[in-house]
């Protein structure tokens, strides 16, 4: 899952995006109303987290114009004031949930969760693939009932694969979801990362699951 946070206060980008991190999403961080509104127009994001106060267009603004671009990612709004008016004022301009600081980082987790599973996407937290499992919440894989140990960087490269099961996913698609905004595509990193993958998921058995899709990207399927 990729989320975008767009916050001023670089301390508190930093503890998010950390915290985040350590869960296993993608995270882009801006500091900027107008850049924070220029990644959410043309990334491909799961949840927004927006603060309100903003140098060059505040919370508000970038939410109204997102919702009239017919964006419609879940925005966790984030902001020091604490009057029901300015709630009301947040989620009238779109925003799907609300939170005032200081909190909690396990209350931002479980609001994230929540917008995530509200998503497409986000149905289940149990993802399989002939006898290969993957628990979203434990973050925990096995393949013919072994465990697989997985660096943060393949544990998402394979829950993306298996979200995304029998389609064919681009080398771009995947950079866009698993690494950050700034990722050269030039690069050889996501072929051997599926290297990688290939080697903990397929090594030792009969039916493989990840195939490549010559000239074009890489797909999980089941035959």
């Amino acid at each position: 899952m990729r989320i975008l946070v767009v916050e001023d206060e670089k301390k508190v980008a930093r503890f998010i995006q950390q915290g985040l991190e350590e869960e296993h999403y993608t995270v882009d961080a801006s500091h900027d109303g107008i850049e924070g509104l220029t990644m959410a127009e043309t990334g491909s994001y799961d949840v927004i987290i927006l603060d309100v106060m903003l140098p060059g267009k505040d919370g508000f603004e970038i939410t109204r114009e997102l919702r009239s671009e017919r964006i419609t990612t879940p925005i966790l709004m984030l902001t020091a004031k604490i009057a029901t008016e300015d709630k009301v004022a947040g989620l009238d301009s779109g925003a799907d949930d609300y939170l005032t600081k200081p909190f909690a980082f396990a209350e931002l987790l479980a609001r994230v969760r929540s917008l995530l599973r509200r998503g497409t996407q986000e149905k289940t937290t149990h993802l399989t693939a002939a006898d290969l499992e993957l628990d979203t919440v434990t973050h925990r894989a096995h393949r013919g009932g072994k465990a697989i140990e997985l660096t943060a960087k393949e544990y998402a490269l394979l829950e993306f694969l298996l979200r995304n099961k029998d389609r064919v996913l681009s080398r771009t698609i995947i950079a866009e979801h698993i690494w950050d905004y700034h990722f050269d595509t030039g690069t050889n990193l996501i072929d051997v990362y599926i290297n990688h993958l290939r080697n903990k998921v397929d090594t030792g058995f009969e039916l493989k699951l990840i195939h490549t899709v010559r000239g074009v990207g890489y797909v999980l399927k089941e035959g």
